[in-house]
């Protein structure tokens, strides 16, 4: 089994750190785990056990270290453990840990379908939607599902001349208001704007990260979260609310402040986890999801209005993540939530291998 990690993202670390909890979790007496890095520049390496994972001559670049340096770290959970050639024979599935761009956009997914190998999660189509926060939003809306509304530019045209988006988002929303890459996670890149300067120079930093930029109003809200797992008939964990010191929940929030915590379950009403609940199902199966996603919500905190912020198809699986969490408190421990994602990942591997490859005229 090939664990997939590290990549040419933005959230290259989480990935590693994540990757790293899966594969302590797995089972060593039904799984053979293959580590696959890839790199900041896009190189691949396949961790052997008998095999230093990164050459001496790229670790004495001085250039080389810093986008290795996480990659390395994976290479230490091998030590010790007995799990013969990496590739002594073909994968049997991939699980893919690469958060952001090029992992969870549809291109990996495209490599395994291209390979046919069976690999975890959500496939080309709709990875790629979930990432695209205004795409996400479109059938989200079409289904009947609650989004906060939103603008979306180009870059290049913002660059060019941003005066008429501007105006657009001022003669709609009040500030402040939220400026996003469009597709990017872990709030890489994301702005709290309180006047147009402040707005134009957001968007130039999310212009750092995408080609597309989307503003949405801000609202005081709760964040909470709710995992699904599941193909045919997907099941929603309990809730969860991130609690947090900083002014929204951004990348240091996430991954670095020691202010953060988790509360599982979120203090809501039993009626309000139920329809929370109930939308996370909804909207995975709109997006045509498979296997896992974290849904996140708004809790307005004066209406008690709902509103899906987004579907993350690649949720972390770091000690902190909400998503492993909320099944471990559902009554689904780590080790077993990676089993059902396989079963899923060759489940969904042979309904494809039984379709038709040939039109054959009756």
């Amino acid at each position: 089994m090939g664990i997939l990690f590290g990549g040419r993202s933005t959230e290259h670390d989480v990935s590693v750190t994540s990757a790293t909890t899966v594969l302590q979790a797995m089972d060593p007496g039904r799984y053979t785990p293959v580590l696959i890095g890839i790199d900041h520049a896009g190189r691949w390496y396949v961790a052997e056990p008998e095999l230093e994972f990164l050459p001496e001559a790229v670790l004495q670049s001085p250039e080389a270290v810093p986008s290795f340096a996480t990659l390395r770290e994976g290479l230490e959970l091998l030590r010790g453990r007995d799990l013969g050639p990496a590739l002594a024979g073909p994968l049997d599935v991939i699980f893919p840990i690469i958060h952001g761009r090029l992992g969870e956009d549809g291109s990996a997914q495209g490599l395994f379908e291209m390979a046919d190998v069976p690999y975890v999660g959500t496939d080309v189509r709709s990875t790629a939607l979930c990432m695209d926060k205004t795409l996400t939003k479109a059938v989200l809306r079409d289904a009947g599902l609650p989004v906060l509304p939103s603008h979306e530019g180009q870059i290049h045209t913002l660059l060019d001349n941003a005066d008429p988006f501007l105006d657009a988002v001022e003669s709609e929303f009040d500030y402040p208001v939220f400026v996003k890459p469009t597709n990017s996670g872990s709030s890489v890149g994301t702005q709290k704007a309180r006047s147009r300067t402040q707005l134009h120079q957001g968007i130039k930093e999310a212009g750092r990260y995408d080609l597309d930029v989307m503003v949405e109003p801000a609202v005081d809200a709760r964040e909470i979260e709710c995992a699904v797992l599941g193909g045919h008939t997907p099941q929603a964990s309990a809730l969860g609310e991130i609690l947090f010191a900083n002014e929204f929940y951004d990348y240091e929030a996430k991954y670095v402040s020691d202010e953060t915590s988790l509360a599982i379950p979120a203090d809501v009403s039993q009626e309000k986890s139920e329809e929370m609940r109930e939308m996370a199902v909804r909207a995975f199966s709109a997006l045509k999801c498979w296997g896992m996603a974290r849904v996140d919500f708004f809790l307005d905190r004066s209406s008690e209005r709902v509103f899906i912020n987004e579907l993350n198809t690649h949720p972390g699986f770091t000690e902190g993540s909400m998503f492993p969490r909320l099944w471990e408190y559902s009554g689904i421990a780590l080790p077993e939530q990676i089993d059902h994602l396989i079963e899923l990942a060759l489940q969904r591997h042979r309904e494809r291998k039984a379709l038709e490859v040939r039109f054959r005229l009756r």
